[in-house]
């Protein structure tokens, strides 16, 4: 017990100085190109000029409603909440997981050794196994009411834009983390992938968001884009798809391949939202607290 609990206290530490490191470049582990805080803030940047150029939504603000809060929940779900608390007990369950496969006489679960092949077919094969455990995933917040209620959080956006990406309750990045992790680590792969994995699906997810006027054409049918997702939002859903539509999150071939892509017509100017939405909190930390009491 004495080592799990120390764990859990150096992982605070030891995720503050990792953060540190990131925002002042003081670090000998990695190349200086592989800087996550940096590589998000340069990613949200540059979608957010494409939106600024080219916006579908041309009466919608530069600035448009709600921006600053989901800026502010772009520092703290992809930070501060490892920070204050996610790091520590993330750490703690993959070091309890890998002592009960000690007991049972395994050194890890690895099923599937793809550490030898090229580099981009590594990158390939997990982007497509995790997109696909995320698909599921997402489908799992809306058919359940219990993890709906910490999903409303991303729905309650009113006017679409690459931030809103970013708004979610932290309560989903520890389902996602969870249900990801066995399945994932049972393929023998570069840790380096996972890096890059990750910035391609914040790119694509944030251009998702975005007030883009994009289909990709023919790449429609492969990859998730503004005009299929804003029928993720819509307010009002078709009743054969009651608990909702398009749940890709970067390949929309799912939604394709088990009927739940939905495109009936233009969605520029549809509203978007939830059923009574109009009462949901429209502040950070009542939006935080609201699902726990719902659910």
């Amino acid at each position: 017990m004495a080592k799990y609990f120390q764990i859990f206290i150096q992982s605070f530490t030891g995720y503050f100085n990792y953060l540190i490191s990131e925002i002042t470049f003081q670090y000998d582990y990695k190349a200086w190109y592989e800087n996550y805080f940096y590589w998000l803030i340069l990613v949200s940047l540059t979608v957010w000029f494409l939106e600024i150029g080219m916006p579908w939504r041309k009466n919608q603000n530069k600035i448009r409603k709600d921006f600053w809060l989901d800026v502010f929940y772009m520092f703290f779900n992809f930070f501060l909440v490892s920070l204050i608390g996610y790091n520590a007990l993330s750490n703690m369950g993959v070091e309890l997981f890998n002592d009960f496969l000690k007991l049972l006489g395994y050194k890890n679960i690895i099923l599937i050794q793809i550490g030898h092949l090229p580099r981009w077919t590594q990158y390939l094969l997990l982007f497509v196994v995790a997109d696909f455990i995320q698909w599921n995933i997402h489908r799992l917040l809306h058919r359940f009411d219990a993890l709906w209620s910490f999903h409303k959080v991303h729905h309650s956006v009113k006017e679409m834009g690459f931030a809103a990406h970013l708004r979610f309750h932290f309560m989903e990045t520890i389902l996602y983390k969870t249900i990801q992790f066995i399945p994932l680590s049972m393929l023998g792969y570069s840790i380096t992938n996972l890096f890059w994995l990750h910035i391609t699906t914040v790119l694509i997810g944030h251009l998702n968001h975005a007030n883009l006027n994009w289909d990709y054409g023919w790449f429609r049918y492969i990859f998730n884009n503004p005009k299929m997702h804003i029928w993720h939002h819509v307010k009002v859903l078709p009743q054969e798809h009651r608990f909702g539509v398009n749940f890709g999150l970067s390949l929309s071939l799912w939604d394709y391949w088990f009927k739940t892509a939905y495109l009936p017509k233009d969605g520029r100017d549809i509203e978007l939202g939830f059923d009574d939405d109009e009462h949901f909190p429209k502040q950070f930390r009542a939006q935080m607290t609201e699902p726990f009491k719902s659910s």
